[in-house]
């Protein structure tokens, strides 16, 4: 349990810096937030939440409350020690008020207040207040509960006291401005999963998560921290070994946590932090730990005699196959690559995480032999795997399909030799692909037919992989290789896109795709390089008037406006292969006209989870989610 700390260093109006003054974030809302569609609407959400969990940080705090309104504001409170409201000492203004209204006002400057915090970028409650309609905060210290209002950032008036308090805390409401926000509607699966996550980043603290808009009620508390985030990732798994190993240390000035736990699969799950926040693009700390866990198992597999004195050692592909693993780690100044924080890169972490794992993972295995054997064991299998793969490499690259050979005889390609303009199809059946290139424009449009399903890579090593055709056809095509050997300068085509028909084949085939770029191949999806395309459901005609719907509402609302089904001929698509080409070009693929969706990975453990539970072995998650989730389902073609 978190437990408020007696010696918390003190806050007051003296722990607030201002570095400068408050810059137009309503002018440039992007600059600050990144966006203003649904990604910026809830980082609106984190950055109020970020300050409660900075108090949790700071031991003095252990509940939050998050509340989302049916007026569709946002509320977040907690037990912290509360915002400071005396004049501030050097700029003669309400504390409280400076926090507010100036940019680059704030405690996280102060290393005697926060040890460590996530919000170092400039980017605080301030810009949320900046960026709302309205914004009503209450400060709950020194035995009394202040309140203020502020309407798009300025004050409505001055601090007052409207009660007494027995307690110590801030509540903060806001309501996103709809003339900056393009929505302002917010998604309560979002605000879940990052308030889930904090809760296993912080053991102990108690979340609740409220929203009046359809009566929910969730609490999150994980007193297990990181632990049992280990054993959410992997609860769709088969394990190799129960706890998962958990490792704490601390170097100098960096705190380290790490809990890992292996299953039966041949995927790789890692997920790091540095002060909270989510580092999806790894860095130092990534590579420390990377190192540790390669350079510990082969010393140990070494001193065992599982690996001989001259074979050769086991690679960190080999050694983190089948890994599920949490690293958070607290650094005093985090320097973030990136205004997103995505990526760390302080030099020092990567040598203090490597030293910290070296050491305490060795001891675990050395107290924990049976865990230890067994992950040799699944290592050396890796590494057999990895040979093989190897060579049926070196075999397919001599019949001129993968690296200086030809390309895919059924792929039809682009003149066009420039990336950054090409695409390519990925079409369903022979059929489909026929059409898709007397359709496609063929100064930058490739297409690859794809017979039948491809192999589900969830359930297949590398060596499988690449005896599979179809897979061996598409690596080849992309360009890029696969696994360890990825090199992204090699995409041939900037927009890779998925074009299945609108039944259960299609979305199956669109799932075995997603699947292999997730999990061999994930760069093409976080450098936002994989599409799906939407192929119409309908032909609509009425006279010489011919329309096409995307859905079954889109289907109702154009008969509304041609006044019913009196002289109307509608054609219902069962697949790709029943449109001409021109209308196929005209509705799926000519720019301008097309409607592709972006496919990005917004929360990596909840897309693992799905992925094992839709592709993986155990069938009872996957029954149990179809029941959950039919009541979702439009468009089922059977």
């Amino acid at each position: 349990m978190v437990q408020q700390s007696a010696t918390a260093p003190a806050y007051d109006a003296s722990s607030i810096q201002v570095l400068e003054g408050l810059s137009a974030v309503r002018k440039r809302p992007g600059m600050y937030i990144g966006s203003t569609d649904a990604r910026g609407l809830h980082q609106l959400v984190n950055e109020v939440v970020d300050n409660a969990i900075d108090e949790v940080l700071a031991g003095a705090c252990s509940q939050i409350e998050v509340t989302l309104y049916s007026d569709g504001s946002c509320g977040v409170k907690d037990d912290g020690r509360g915002i400071p409201v005396e004049e501030h000492p050097r700029y003669h203004k309400p504390t409280l008020e400076i926090v507010m209204t100036v940019l680059h006002a704030g405690s996280k400057f102060d290393r005697n207040t926060y040890k460590v915090s996530g919000g170092l970028h400039g980017v605080g409650v301030h810009v949320v207040n900046a960026l709302s309609e309205w914004f009503e905060v209450r400060v709950r210290r020194d035995g009394h509960e202040y309140f203020q209002r502020y309407e798009r950032g300025a004050p409505v008036a001055p601090i007052e006291v409207v009660g007494p308090a027995d307690a110590t805390g801030t509540e903060a409401r806001f309501k996103p401005d709809a003339t900056v926000m393009e929505t302002i509607v917010f998604d309560k699966e979002t605000i879940g999963r990052r308030l889930k996550e904090l809760s296993f980043l912080n053991a102990g603290v108690t979340i609740r998560f409220r929203d009046e808009r359809d009566g929910s009620d969730t609490t999150y508390h994980h007193a297990g921290g990181i632990t049992e985030f280990v054993e959410d990732l992997n609860q769709s798994s088969n394990v190799l070994f129960r706890p998962p190993i958990y490792l704490h240390a601390k170097r100098e000035t960096t705190d380290i946590e790490l809990a890992l736990q292996y299953n039966d699969g041949y995927n790789e799950t890692t997920l790091a932090f540095v002060n909270n926040i989510n580092t999806v693009d790894g860095g130092t700390h990534v590579v420390g730990l990377r190192a540790a866990l390669t350079r510990t198992l082969n010393d140990y597999a070494r001193e065992r005699s599982f690996l001989k004195g001259d074979k050769e050692g086991l690679t960190g592909e080999d050694v983190r196959e089948g890994l599920a693993a949490v690293l958070s780690v607290k650094v005093l100044e985090p320097q973030f690559e990136g205004q997103t924080k995505a990526k760390l890169g302080n030099s020092e972490v990567k040598g203090q995480v490597e030293s910290a794992v070296n050491e305490k993972l060795a001891d675990y295995l050395e107290e924990h032999p049976a865990v230890g054997q067994g992950l040799i064991s699944k290592a050396v299998q890796a590494a057999l795997a990895r040979e093989a793969a190897r060579k049926a490499r070196e075999l397919t690259r001599r019949k001129g399909l993968l690296e200086g050979g030809g390309l895919p005889g059924k792929l039809a390609d682009c003149h066009s030799r420039d990336p950054a303009e090409c695409e390519l199809f990925l079409v369903e059946g022979d059929s489909a692909g026929g059409t898709a290139k007397q359709g496609r424009d063929r100064e930058f449009q490739a297409i690859l037919p794809l017979r039948g399903k491809i192999l589900n890579v969830e359930k297949a090593r590398l060596d499988k992989m690449l005896q599979n055709e179809a897979i061996r056809a598409l690596i080849t095509a992309i360009g890029i290789g696969i696994g360890d050997e990825i090199d992204l300068s090699k995409l041939r085509y900037h927009k890779i896109i998925l074009m299945a028909d609108a039944d259960v084949d299609g979305a199956h085939i669109r799932t075995l795709l997603l699947t292999l770029f997730y999990r061999k191949m994930p760069v093409l999806i976080t450098e936002g390089h994989v599409y799906i395309a939407q192929a119409p459901l309908y032909r609509i005609q009425k006279g010489a008037r011919v329309s096409y719907a995307f859905s079954e509402e889109e289907r109702e609302q154009q008969l509304a406006e041609l006044g019913g089904m009196k002289g109307v001929t509608i054609q219902r698509y069962k697949g790709l292969g029943e449109m001409n080409a021109e209308q196929l070009a005209d509705t799926t693929m000519r720019p301008g006209r097309r409607e592709l969706l972006k496919v990005t990975v917004e929360d990596a453990s909840k897309a693992n989870e799905l992925f094992q539970v839709l592709m993986g072995e155990d069938v009872e998650p996957r029954r149990q989610y179809i029941q959950d989730h039919a009541v979702e389902v439009t468009n089922l073609d059977i």
